[in-house]
């Protein structure tokens, strides 16, 4: 996949997205409401309720995303070097320069965000400033300024509010259930299997959120290393920078399921296990594996 049908896909992935989150959670709103007695009002509601958050996740998922992750803006005089390889790299790729926001935290970790290249965001950890040389932060930088061009970052924003939304959603249902006790004297065998139905959906709810998190696809990592490299010019300072961000001993303090698959690396992958079934649901590919196309190239 080359960039340009990297960008027209992600649009129209955007699209689809937003809309299979209007039917899913007017979808939930249904069984939810039919579980509880409330009526099919709860459907209309989840109809505007999802239909307000779409709308939302697409102009203001940036913000959210960066006040979730305890991000900072900063000025030049706050961090120079920083802002010049920003400046530069931007300028290289042709893209305006992006706000400079920073993480105060140990962990070596990197995101862009925003929902286009007028309105990006490239955020780093205090971390990796100190880990990392010039030509390593190059390579983050303009892989992270990959993303911000392919428009991977408005799709990754959307997906990082709306799984959140499922997860919370499912989390509110069980929480009612118990809240209620379980029961309902009034439910009828129809309103058994609903609840009996939106036991299942809360259940699932947070693999769901991953499943959508991986229709993202992990290949956009890929296609940003590339673009990256290329962009630098230095395959070899990419991967040596990832190479120190896998035996970073440190996770992000702030980090949660939902925006893990903006950043660089999986942000919680000091606590991953190895075993080929956590793999499968890891949203980042293999980083060992991104290193080895890196430095064949």
């Amino acid at each position: 996949m080359n960039m340009y049908s990297a960008i027209s896909a992600n649009k129209w992935k955007t699209t689809l997205i937003m809309l299979l989150f209007i039917v899913f959670l007017t979808t939930l709103g249904y069984v939810y409401g039919k579980a509880f007695n409330f009526g099919v009002q709860y459907a209309a509601l989840a109809l505007i309720l999802s239909g307000f958050m779409s709308i939302g996740s697409y102009y203001y998922s940036d913000k959210l995303v960066l006040a979730t992750s305890g991000a900072k803006p900063i000025k030049k005089s706050d961090s120079p070097e920083l802002y010049r390889i920003v400046e530069n790299l931007a300028i290289g790729d042709g893209v305006p320069t992006p706000r400079i926001y920073i993480i105060n935290d140990e962990s070596s970790n990197a995101f862009a965000t925003g929902r286009d290249p007028k309105h990006a965001v490239v955020c780093v950890t205090s971390g990796i400033l100190q880990r990392l040389n010039k030509t390593e932060l190059e390579g983050v930088i303009a892989h992270e300024l990959s993303h911000v061009k392919n428009y991977d970052t408005r799709l990754m924003g959307i997906v990082a509010i709306l799984v959140g939304s499922v997860a919370l959603l499912g989390n509110i249902f069980l929480r009612s259930m118990w809240y209620s006790g379980g029961r309902d004297r009034d439910r009828d065998n129809s309103g058994n299997i609903f609840f009996i139905l939106g036991i299942i959906f809360a259940i699932l709810s947070p693999v769901i959120a991953t499943l959508i998190q991986l229709a993202v696809s992990r290949k956009r990592e890929f296609l940003a290393d590339a673009s990256g490299a290329l962009l630098t010019r230095y395959p070899k300072g990419l991967a040596d920078a990832l190479e120190k961000l896998a035996h970073d001993p440190y996770v992000m303090r702030n980090a949660n399921n939902a925006t893990a698959h903006l950043f660089i690396v999986n942000p919680f992958h000091g606590k991953d296990a190895k075993a080929w079934f956590a793999n499968l649901f890891n949203t980042h590919p293999p980083i060992e594996e991104r290193i080895k196309i890196l430095r064949s190239m």
